[in-house]
């Protein structure tokens, strides 16, 4: 994993375990996912609400730490409402 990207783990609906990450390229996110650990990474088209909730935490928790900017929480934010209109966060 590079700096600048987060990571995390989570369980399908299924209940198999998978790790995600994203990353940030230009001003979006990238998520991308695989379920063993020597597989390969698949990019996510269409990554769900949990994940994003997920990324935005973690966002927010860099941003305290100065790793981030400010203006990123608000990007992934914006991201979310157009994305998940019913949303609550």
């Amino acid at each position: 994993m590079a700096k600048g990207e987060i990571s995390w783990k989570r369980r399908t609906a299924e209940g198999e375990p998978i790790q995600v990450y994203a990353h940030r390229q230009g001003d979006r996110w990238i998520f991308y996912a695989r379920s063993r650990r020597y597989q390969q990474w698949e990019a996510v088209p269409d990554p769900v609400l949990e994940d994003w909730l997920t990324l935005l935490d973690a966002v927010r928790r860099r941003v305290a730490r100065r790793l981030l900017r400010p203006e990123e929480a608000g990007r992934v934010e914006q991201t979310i409402r157009q994305l998940f209109p019913e949303a609550q966060f």
